[in-house]
């Protein structure tokens, strides 16, 4: 199984969904697309088996994902203070993978009706949910 975790800004959130799919799903091969290269290398350090960043990364992902984790952000163009590009909001959004979304209510984008967690546990529902 082929799981792309993306994220952006400082990769803390990508950091702890790297740590948690490997320790519940160690066959898994997962990939981390970083919207930059902070995001990516903290991705990495978490153990992903392949780190990228950039625009073309998150597209190329896409492509050949199982499953794909990210914030709710990842399928809005110009969410996270602009690094989510129109083309990458496209790719995540038109992918044949499962998309599992983590509904972070911020940068201006507000989920009604699902209540808010804390980080630690809604990583632990999307591993849940692979």
């Amino acid at each position: 199984m082929n799981i792309l975790i993306i994220d952006g800004q400082g990769g803390g959130i990508g950091a702890g969904l790297v740590r948690a799919v490997k320790e519940k799903r160690p066959e898994a091969f997962v990939t981390a697309a970083g919207t930059n290269a902070l995001a990516a290398a903290a991705m990495k350090k978490a153990g992903a088996d392949a780190a990228a960043a950039g625009e073309n990364a998150v597209v190329v992902g896409c492509r050949s994902a199982d499953v794909i984790i990210c914030p709710i952000a990842c399928v809005i163009a110009d969410a996270l203070f602009g690094e989510i590009t129109p083309d990458m909001a496209r790719a995540v959004g038109q992918s044949g993978a499962k998309r599992i979304l983590l509904p972070f209510n911020r940068c201006g984008n507000v989920v009604v009706g699902v209540r808010e967690l804390s980080p630690a546990a809604l990583i632990a529902l999307a591993v849940e949910a692979i």
